[in-house]
């Protein structure tokens, strides 16, 4: 390559780094997403993660990475196929091109050690993979990258990493000092010794880019660095956490489960700066009991956990919805059901959310969509759960959770915190469960006041909170805490419909699948198809008006990464078919004629499968 080829400017790029586990290639995306943010860049972040903890070297199953996609627009999902991936062997392709996750012209910079490997297998392993690749449009670049780090360090495995995100910095024309800073930031615990080391291997991949690489890209940016709105860049886990912070709760009790274990490993770090407490307990069941404990002394606690976790808490929950303890419960989905898919993407937990629980036991479910909603849904569950007396259950998944995004800096205000607990005198007149007729609202004595003294139970009960088995008390219970979501509805605006308000389809979605479903459905709309789409952030109570919404399109469905059967599968008829989760809710509650689209293949939907079968619909 010249040294002075100029870069070839682009709106956008989607880059794989792609390894074994144990190389560093999340920490280079990671690294790379949040230099490209910081320039003033649209980005997105995708981790590919092993179902194993220790899969097999140079194998398909094993592949370990991230997917990043920048330009110089908004991102908000992880696109279509990759346009370069840089691969630290050949094997681990396989899995990323049984997914779909490149296209002919991809460019892959694949590192080439193997072609000296003793093992004569391995060669030819490697030999057979590159011809393939090739001969299926690939375009493949072999890079001597454990040769070039062979120069700084006698362990190379360990360094290739910042190699390889100084080859992209190159690339895509990055900001170096930026680069320089965040490798700093990244092994500052480790010592200047290996902050330089990193430094050597970044600044050698990037020369090295710059003299080998015929590719050279300026993307141009979303915002300007200095803007005065400044933004941040977190995961979604990062996000919650701040959320909890943001929110004044106190503590946060949680036992680590894949993928929502990085919330409690960020607050342990910084929680203390803001007096909060990290409880890390010995069970799921023992999380949420100490969290609802808490609840019950006054301040209101945080969980966070993922399905499995979610299935052994339902007890505690059902015993916080009868005894009207407020009780925060992030859920970061995965793949199930048992342990399932633990490192990937699914919306499976929603009807688990609703219904998990024995008898009826209404409460509040909402679902970010955004990570800068994981922030601000936590605040807000906060203070759902505290009005309402009740569990307010907030779902994100492993696609919001590990994924990192810029956005607006948060300004935190004085109202989000909690109130300080009330220690005045209880009126004695007033029982525990003064139950409002019109809303099942009532208000909730602490512990301490004086005059509050009650007995709480998990028992069916009156609004003294004595026991009571007749059936005049339970039903009146029950009629209580149902009103209460009745009373939350009342306050709800329709969601917003994004396209125009009457078409041939409605697609209605919830969650981490808001980004994929707009794009698509944008590219629809540009083409002169009557394709709209809403997204659901309440999903008990539901956000009023959707009937009225249905009622303008001749189709709607809903796109989930839930389970659902295809209408022509061998077996499958209008009486057995199963629905997707929201579908089925929304079936119910509305009495419309609600049809799905969903797929299980453990990631993000791309917005170009859902294009593609919305395209088949409107023909069909």
């Amino acid at each position: 390559m010249s040294k002075t080829k100029q870069a070839v400017r682009i709106d956008e790029h989607i880059i794989e780094i792609v390894s074994d586990s144990g190389e560093g290639a999340q920490k280079a995306g990671q690294t790379f997403g949040t230099i490209s943010a910081k320039m003033g860049n649209g980005v997105w972040t995708v981790e590919i993660i092993p179902a194993e903890i220790k899969p097999p070297a140079r194998s398909p199953a094993g592949a370990s990475g991230i997917r990043i996609r920048l330009g110089s627009h908004y991102i908000t999902n992880m696109g279509n196929a990759a346009d370069i991936v840089v691969a630290l062997n050949e094997q681990v392709l396989y899995s990323r091109i049984a997914t779909h996750a490149y296209k002919r012209g991809t460019v892959v910079l694949l590192e080439n050690k193997w072609l000296t490997d003793p093992n004569p297998e391995i060669i030819k392993q490697y030999q057979s993979a590159v011809a393939e690749f090739r001969e299926n449009g690939l375009v493949v670049l072999e890079v001597p990258m454990e040769v070039e780090c062979l120069k700084l360090t006698p362990r190379p495995r360990l360094g290739k990493n910042m190699f390889v995100l100084g080859m992209l910095n190159h690339i895509y024309s990055r900001d170096m000092e930026k680069a320089y800073r965040e490798v700093a930031f990244t092994f500052q615990r480790k010592g200047q010794k290996v902050i330089d080391l990193n430094h050597k291997l970044l600044q050698a991949g990037y020369d090295f880019a710059k003299e080998n690489i015929d590719y050279h890209y300026d993307i141009p940016l979303w915002r300007e660095p200095d803007s005065k709105d400044p933004l941040i860049v977190t995961n979604g886990n990062q996000a919650m956490g701040l959320g909890v912070m943001a929110s004044g709760m106190d503590l946060v009790s949680m036992y680590p489960i894949t993928p929502a274990t990085s919330a409690s490993h960020y607050l342990a770090d910084v929680y203390h700066q803001v007096g909060g407490f990290v409880h890390q307990a010995e069970d799921e069941i023992a999380a949420v009991g100490f969290a609802i404990g808490s609840s019950y002394a006054g301040k209101t606690a945080c969980t966070i956990t993922s399905g499995p976790g979610l299935a052994l808490k339902t007890e505690f929950i059902a015993l916080a919805v009868m005894a009207e303890i407020p009780l925060v419960i992030g859920v970061v989905q995965r793949g199930g059901p048992s342990t399932g898919l633990p490192t990937k993407v699914e919306q499976g937990d929603l009807l688990a959310s609703l219904y998990g629980e024995p008898g009826d036991a209404p409460k509040i479910v909402i679902a970010a969509s955004t990570i800068e909603e994981c922030f601000h849904f936590v605040i807000m569950a906060r203070k759902l759960a505290e009005t309402f007396r009740t569990p307010v259950i907030l779902l994100t998944d492993a696609n919001l959770g590990t994924g990192v995004q810029p956005y607006p800096r948060p300004d935190a205000k004085a109202e989000w915190l909690a109130a300080p607990i009330d220690q005045s005198p209880w009126e004695k007149d007033v029982p525990p469960f003064d139950w409002n007729e019109e809303t099942g609202l009532s208000s909730r004595p602490i512990v301490g006041q004086p005059g509050g003294e009650f007995v709480l139970t998990g028992l069916a009960h009156t609004k003294q909170s004595k026991v009571a088995y007749d059936r005049d008390s339970n039903q009146r219970g029950c009629n209580m805490r149902s009103r209460k979501l009745a009373a939350l509805y009342g306050t709800l605006k329709a969601p917003e419909i994004h396209g125009e308000s009457e078409g041939d389809i409605l697609v209605v979605g919830w969650g981490s699948t808001l980004g994929a479903i707009e794009e698509a459905v944008d590219q629809l709309q540009n083409e002169g198809h009557k394709v709209s789409s809403i997204h659901l952030r309440f999903l008990s109570p539901l956000e009023p008006g959707l009937k009225e919404i249905f009622s303008k399109f001749k189709n709607i469905l809903t796109i989930e990464i839930n389970y659902s059967d295809e209408a022509d599968a061998p077996l499958i008829t209008s009486g057995n078919r199963r629905y997707t989760q929201l579908a089925m809710i929304l079936r119910a509650q509305t009495l419309v004629d609600v049809d799905c689209w969903s797929n299980v293949h453990g990631q993000p939907i791309q917005p170009g499968l859902i294009y593609d079968e919305l395209i088949r619909r409107l023909k069909n």
